[in-house]
Order: structure tokens, then C-alpha cells, then sequence
């Protein structure tokens, strides 16, 4: 087993060609043919005069180019990988039965830690030195990290044994789990149902005993969709709780990564363990993060006295299921027998969470994303650079790989782009702080505020015959319930609390930014009262 503690020798970056003992140093950048800026000014509009006047452009851009050399040559400071670890190989079908790998590993932490003995599977749209990457899409096939994730490092710290990256939806655009370059992902309880999505193979893993804890990422449900239809505990905590630094992003405003697990405790144990500042390497933080012991400070889960609010936007969507609405009511209600009251609450900007949503994601994410490789601009924090060269050239490339979401997703935003450009995202992260302001008010009151996870249970995968837009619509019409915790930021928890047709339900839990603690601790009577 090799030591890669080195990473900058062990993988050569994209700018460097390799041939026995000898490295070229190729040009970073090549200077515009006249042509090209031609192209270029009349795209843009800027109405230059003829070729003389591109010709003392071309020369300046000639003198801006050696900068990118200057750069080129300059070593740019990376994230640490601590332990030495093999590639890990491809799972074969019989190691994979419900298709919830990607790839499988053996990278052993510390010897002991607060998760020496658990096993853990990582989202596959976070960074692991030396392990393939290609966040369930075809076009980053082939993309390998030379650095691990910040959360890595952490679980690794902590004597985690890493088993394997879980397979994830085309881009994490999905919240169904039929969308995955490497196959369906299928749900452990009824293998023929959506697993839920995008962290769907997170889920299956832990659903099915393949692996003790998993890292999910959510930015508008994707940890918490498919924790309730596979029947686990997933928390998405207050957005820049845990650091994202090293996972591909969507839109950064969104961005959170969390942990997924059997039980409340040991979702609280792997949070507490992801948790804290990461020393400026991720904007979304502030400086100054409240962590807790989790794990332990839900020892005593005595609730009474907490007020807990029924959201009734959150029971009443056309396509709400009323068993799944009588079930998750019912075990809120029965909270009052451990002593919390239980009220009605509304949220009326709950009905519009969508419509923000989708604005800004859909923006937000060609610009991060598909423009910038996953690692966005105006940020001091971490650049992973050689995912975003390897996803830029990819997604210009490859784009026929992409998701019918994913494909979805770039039409309507380069249409908005071409027409009404910055506006709608604008307006949309204006009107996201009057949802955080209802809330607020809310939560002022109440110490947690409750409704279905997803206001029905996990359906039947699609069929060969299905059409496009069924495609879609059955990837995108589960996050009514969820986008406001991404939108607000506040943390919040889904877990299950029984089972209809033999399918599980979540219920989901919010509270107060930082509250993670009486989250934890009203998820964990639930526990009690529902295992």
C-alpha cells in the first residue's frame, strides 16, 4: 500500500505531460488567433473596428497571457491527505445488489477516535485522494481527486475505516434514485421503488447493513428524500456547520453536506465528528461556529416543555398521500405523552419555497457548476482546481451524458441567461429571506416545527416506456416539504416513523439555526417511541 501523503508528486495536474524521467511544462494558456477574438467581439457585442484594433488587443492579450504562466509555475497549496490508501476497485454485481456503490475502498484512519470500528461511505460527489470521482455522470468519468475532502480528513482523524464512495443521481440533480450513470439505485426495502435521491446510495448502504454511517449532500432535500424512503436517520445541520470544502457544488448558497445513519445517536456521533470551522477554507462558514458534543448531550432526550408546531402548508400538497399525513401526524401528536405541546402552525411562504428554489438553482448551478467546474468565483476559500478544469472541458464535451434533469437544467438557465440575466436569481435570493423571516417568527415560539418528509411514499421506478417529462417530473415533485430548510438554512432531520405497505415514512424536523442539539433530541424520542 502506497504512501500518498505527498499528493502533489503522485498526480500530475492537467498542465503537465509525462514522458519517461522527463516533464514538460506546457503552455497554461495559448494567446487568441485574430480570428478568435473576432468570434469573440461579435458574440459580446463590443463592435471593435476592424483588425487593426484586434491586432493591439491581440498584443496586450498576449502580455495578459504570461501571467497564467507566471501562475502555471507557481505550486498552489492543496488540501492534506493523511492516510496512504490503493485506488480501491470497481464493485462487481454480486457486491453491489442494489447498486448503492461506486466504487469500493479500504482506507483505514487513526487507531482509534470516536469512530474507530464504523464504516463509512462517502457521497460521490466529495473529493478522496486517489479514488475515481465522477459524482454520478458519465461526462467526469475518469476524474481522480488529489486531495481528500475536509470531511475525509475528519472521519479518517477520528478512526473511521472509509469503505467505498455511494453511488449518487446524474449531477445530485434527482431526488428519485433512476438518473445514476452507473445504474438504478434500488430501494433496500422494495428493490423495484425509488431509493430517493440525490444521495440515494448513501442511503441503501445504510439502510442495508452494507456499511454502519454515510456522508449525504443536500441542497434541496437530497439527503432527506431518500433517508425517508429507505427508512434511516439523515440530517442536513445548519449551512456552514459542517465544511463542504472539497465536494462538488451546485449553487454554494445551498451547499451543505451531512451525515446519514441507522440511528439518531450515531447520526449526532458522525456530526459531531464532521462539525467546526475549517480555517477559511470554506466561505459558506462563519468564523465563529457553536459545536456540541451531540452524541452525548442527547444522552438525557427529555422533552417536555418543548413546543412543536404542525406546519400545515407541509400536509396539504395536491399530491399530498393522507395515510402518510395521518401516520406522521399521529407520531407528532403523540410527543404530548413525553410532555411536549403540539400545535398547528402555518408557514404560508412555505407554498412558494419551490419557485424560489428552482431560480436559484438553476442559475446559480450553470454558473458554479457548469461554467466553473463545481468550484465557483468571488471566494477566498479552496479552489479544487483540477475538478474544475476536469469538469469545465467535460461538461463542454460530454454534455450528452448529462441527466434529462441535468439537460433540463442548462436549457432553461442559458434561456434565462440570454434574456433576462442576474435578474430572477436576484429577485429570488431577495424573497428567500422573507421565508427565513416567517421562520424566524415561528421558531421564536416553537422549539421545533414538523410535516412529512415527502408527503407520499417512494413509487415504483420508471419504466423504458416512460417519456421525458415523466422522467423529470418524477425526479423533481418530492422537495415541496424540503427546499425551505436549504432556502433558510435552519437545520433539519428526517427519520422514520412507520411504514405503509410495507414502504417507510419520514417525518421532518426543524428548528433555529445551531439548534441541532433539541432537533437531535426530539428525533430521538421519536426513536424511542417508534422502534
Amino acid at each position: 500500500m502506497s504512501d500518498i501523503r505527498d499528493s502533489s508528486n503522485q498526480y500530475p495536474t492537467s498542465e503537465m505531460s509525462v514522458s519517461g524521467d522527463q516533464v514538460y511544462n506546457e503552455p497554461s494558456i495559448r494567446p487568441p488567433s485574430l480570428k478568435e477574438l473576432e468570434n469573440i467581439s461579435t458574440k459580446l457585442g463590443l463592435k471593435l473596428n476592424g483588425t487593426e484594433d484586434l491586432k493591439q488587443y491581440q498584443s496586450f492579450m498576449k502580455k495578459f497571457c504570461e501571467n497564467y504562466d507566471t501562475i502555471d509555475k507557481l505550486v498552489e497549496p492543496t488540501l492534506p491527505v493523511k492516510y496512504p490508501r490503493t485506488p480501491g476497485t470497481r464493485p462487481t454485481a454480486k457486491d453491489n445488489p442494489l447498486n448503492g456503490w461506486y466504487w469500493k475502498t479500504d482506507i483505514k484512519g487513526a487507531e482509534d477516535g470516536k469512530l474507530a470500528g464504523k464504516t463509512v461511505a462517502i457521497k460521490d460527489n466529495i473529493a478522496v485522494a486517489g479514488v475515481p470521482m465522477m459524482n454520478g455522470c458519465g461526462a467526469l468519468e475518469g476524474y481522480m481527486p488529489e486531495f481528500d475532502a475536509s470531511v475525509v480528513t475528519r472521519i479518517l482523524d477520528e478512526g473511521g475505516h472509509i469503505i467505498g464512495k455511494a453511488a449518487c443521481e446524474n449531477l445530485c440533480f434527482s431526488g428519485s434514485s433512476f438518473t445514476s450513470g452507473k445504474g438504478t439505485i434500488r430501494n433496500p426495502v422494495k428493490p423495484l421503488h425509488s431509493a430517493g435521491g440525490s444521495s440515494g446510495g448513501s442511503a441503501a448502504l445504510v439502510a442495508s447493513g452494507a456499511v454502519d454511517l454515510a456522508i449525504g449532500g443536500d441542497q434541496g432535500g437530497s439527503i432527506r428524500i431518500p433517508a425517508a424512503w429507505c427508512g434511516i436517520v439523515g440530517q442536513k445541520p445548519t449551512f456552514g456547520l459542517v465544511p463542504y470544502t472539497g465536494a462538488m457544488s451546485m449553487d454554494p448558497s445551498l451547499d451543505h453536506l451531512g451525515p446519514m445513519a441507522k440511528t439518531v445517536h450515531d447520526c449526532a456521533l458522525l456530526l459531531e465528528v464532521l462539525a467546526g470551522y475549517d480555517n477559511g477554507l470554506d466561505p459558506r462558514q462563519p468564523s465563529i461556529l457553536p459545536c456540541h458534543e451531540y452524541s452525548k448531550e442527547i444522552e438525557d432526550f427529555d422533552i417536555s416543555g418543548l413546543k412543536i408546531g404542525l406546519v400545515s402548508e407541509g400536509f396539504n400538497w395536491p399530491h399530498s398521500d393522507h395515510y402518510v399525513n395521518d401516520l406522521v401526524r399521529g407520531a407528532i401528536m403523540a410527543l404530548k405523552q413525553a410532555g411536549a405541546e403540539v400545535e398547528e402552525v402555518s408557514i404560508p411562504m412555505l407554498n412558494y419555497s419551490g419557485a424560489i428554489w428552482e431560480c436559484l438553482a438553476c442559475e446559480g448551478t450553470f454558473d458554479n457548476m457548469f461554467n466553473c467546474g463545481g468550484g465557483g468565483t468571488g471566494h477566498s476559500g479552496f479552489y479544487p482546481t483540477s475538478m474544475m478544469a476536469f469538469a469545465g472541458k467535460s461538461f463542454k464535451t460530454k454534455a450528452k451524458d448529462l441527466s434529462h434533469n441535468g439537460k433540463m437544467f442548462m436549457l432553461s438557465a442559458e434561456y434565462i441567461k440570454q434574456n433576462y440575466p442576474g435578474q430572477w436569481y436576484g429577485k429570488a435570493q431577495n424573497l428567500r429571506r422573507l421565508l427565513r423571516e416567517e421562520y424566524e417568527a415561528i421558531l421564536k415560539t416553537y422549539d421545533v416545527v414538523a410535516m412529512p418528509t415527502v408527503p407520499f411514499l417512494a413509487p415504483k421506478l420508471p419504466t423504458k416506456d416512460s417519456s421525458v417529462f415523466d422522467l423529470i417530473t418524477e425526479s423533481e415533485n418530492m422537495s415541496d416539504n424540503l427546499f425551505s430548510a436549504d432556502l433558510t438554512g435552519f437545520p433539519a432531520l428526517s427519520l422514520n416513523v412507520g411504514f405503509i405497505d410495507n414502504l417507510p415514512v419520514g417525518a421532518h424536523l426543524e428548528a433555529s439555526p445551531f439548534e441541532e442539539v433539541k432537533l437531535l433530541k426530539v428525533a430521538r424520542k421519536l426513536e424511542f417511541m417508534y422502534t
